[in-house]
């Protein structure tokens, strides 16, 4: 049996559906532009917890 996601999990995927719809629906451009800025902030978020991890301070 699949696990249920929690209300909070729900709200998020469904404003990142709904961004991710409203991107599209200004063209190839705009969507490819979010899927970019989305990709950046994953990567600078990575790095920002690599450091941290490197410090101690995140798990």
């Amino acid at each position: 049996m699949a696990r249920r996601s929690s209300l909070t999990s729900q709200l998020y995927r469904a404003a990142r559906l709904s961004n991710n719809l409203r991107a599209a629906s200004g063209g190839p451009t705009s969507y490819a532009k979010r899927v970019v800025r989305r990709k950046v902030y994953a990567k600078q978020m990575a790095l920002t917890r690599r450091m941290l991890k490197g410090f101690g301070l995140s798990r």
